[in-house]
């Protein structure tokens, strides 16, 4: 049983991963390799002067493997709640969690097939969005939505955003007692 599944391992989904590894939440990513970030060029990303898609895909799951996140490559086929979670189905398995983050980017065929309400996307090109409140909670307990599946903008600094607000706030429901992650810099 894990702690938090999230789904997609682009800047939502890593950065989501990269906050709940490092809380010490037992964390699986579920990724289909086929991000658009992929083909994305980035030139606007605060921090990095430029980088590849591909290769700010491959540092933020390193990133959030560093703390203890496991990836795996698998198709998500559907997801059943529970009583006390969820189960994450696969085309490789299926695996419980008590939390479930969709950072599925553009893709947002997982919502007919559970339940979970859509509303129409505000970016140019993306035609739906999960509907979520301002936490990134959707209408089924334990099932979050972070990065343009849940309606911000598809620039990477913002979705990685939305992914580690989301992470914060599932970190904060499964302590009791918000969350706070502040480093400080080490002699």
């Amino acid at each position: 049983m894990y702690d938090v599944i999230i789904v997609g391992a682009g800047p939502a989904g890593a950065s989501a991963a990269l906050f709940t590894a490092k809380a010490g939440k037992k964390t699986l990513v579920l990724d289909h390799d086929k991000s658009m970030t992929k083909r994305a060029w980035i030139e606007n990303h605060y921090g990095v002067l430029e980088i590849t898609g591909p290769d700010l895909i491959d540092i933020g799951k390193k990133q959030a493997e560093k703390f203890g996140a496991e990836i795996k490559n698998e198709q998500v086929e559907t997801i059943e709640t529970k009583q006390d979670g969820h189960v994450v189905k696969t085309d490789g398995g299926s695996y419980e969690a008590k939390h479930v983050i969709l950072a599925t980017g553009v893709l947002t065929d997982l919502a007919e097939k559970i339940g979970l309400k859509t509303k129409d996307g505000t970016e140019p090109r993306i035609k739906t969005i999960f509907d979520v409140d301002s936490n990134g909670k959707t209408n089924i307990d334990g099932i979050w939505a972070a990065g343009t599946a849940a309606g911000v903008s598809v620039h990477t600094i913002i979705t990685a955003g939305d992914g580690a607000k989301v992470a914060i706030n599932v970190i904060s429901e499964l302590n009791g007692e918000r969350y706070v992650d502040h480093d400080i810099l080490k002699n």
